[in-house]
């Protein structure tokens, strides 16, 4: 199969459209479908027939997750999406992160850990406001384990919470941090990039090569960072985050792309992208469209 990108998209007014608001932040989504003939069909989880010649064949299962690398940027995408409909830079919001003094490598205890430190926190803040929140592991080179925790006190305005307190209640290690969102205009891209980019060394290039056999390096501030680096360190099947009850999760709806244009009013995006996949059968274009309003309003002032 041929894949063509470009950062340019072309989608008409009356062309439906995909879109999904979350907050400040509202994504579009464009697919167009060409010259479909299908070539294949399912029989089962394991197995297919090839229509046009009748031969059954096995299909590819991957065995971790660096083999299955888009299902697990799928993955990171929906978190993305998720961060977004819920956190949005607030002075109630904040981004913690949890380590262990030790070299803790065992998943279970960590989750069972967290339990215990929000049990602790929602005790703490009872009679104040009730607590909701998002948790990510994140795996380290040496094999370590730690959690970054988006938590939202959703009944007071302001909120602040000391390392010495998130410290004291953690119960496992010296290192811990606390950090506030109200600068960070697209938190879920934010924590995304955080949790799946590593920094370039000698030692990680090789390693850290994707699925298709490339290695993206971006810049910030000085430091190169392979895009995509920490991904192979994930185990495949594992569950990468949680959230609480009261975290929902964003709606998508369908209309056309005039009306979205209405609905965002003068803003341009802040990100475009098409990609076009064709084979001898099949030809579909996916195009995306993301609008920051928020970084769009503090641009204008």
């Amino acid at each position: 199969m041929k894949k063509h990108s470009s950062d340019k998209v072309s989608i008409g007014d009356n062309d439906l459209v995909k879109v999904k608001q979350m907050n400040h932040v509202i994504e579009v989504r464009h697919s167009s479908k060409v010259n479909y003939k299908p070539n294949i069909k399912k029989l089962d989880k394991n197995t297919y027939v090839e229509i046009s010649t009748g031969e059954i064949k096995e299909f590819t299962h991957s065995e971790n997750r660096q083999q299955n690398y888009n299902s697990l940027r799928q993955t990171f995408n929906r978190l993305r999406d998720l961060i977004n409909n819920n956190f949005k830079g607030s002075s109630n919001e904040l981004h913690v992160t949890l380590t262990y003094k030790e070299n803790m490598k065992d998943t279970v205890r960590l989750y069972k850990d967290f339990k215990r430190f929000m049990t602790r926190l929602k005790r703490l803040y009872k009679d104040r406001s009730t607590i909701d929140y998002i948790n990510v592991i994140e795996p380290q080179e040496r094999g370590a384990w730690h959690c970054h925790c988006l938590i939202r006190f959703n009944d007071v305005d302001k909120i602040f919470l000391s390392n010495n307190k998130v410290r004291e209640l953690w119960e496992q290690g010296k290192i811990v941090s606390t950090k506030s969102l109200k600068n960070i205009d697209n938190i879920g891209a934010y924590l995304s990039a955080y949790l799946t980019d590593i920094e370039l060394t000698d030692e990680n290039a090789l390693s850290a090569l994707n699925a298709d056999g490339k290695l993206a390096i971006k810049e910030v501030e000085g430091k190169k960072y392979i895009k995509g680096g920490r991904l192979h360190m994930y185990p495949s099947g594992m569950n990468l985050y949680r959230k609480s009850k009261g975290i929902t999760v964003p709606v998508e709806v369908e209309m056309s792309f005039g009306r979205v244009k209405k609905k965002v009013g003068a803003a341009t995006p802040h990100f475009e992208k098409s990609i076009t996949l064709e084979d001898n059968d099949l030809t579909i274009t996916h195009q995306y469209l993301q609008y920051n309003i928020k970084r769009e309003n503090t641009e204008r002032a």
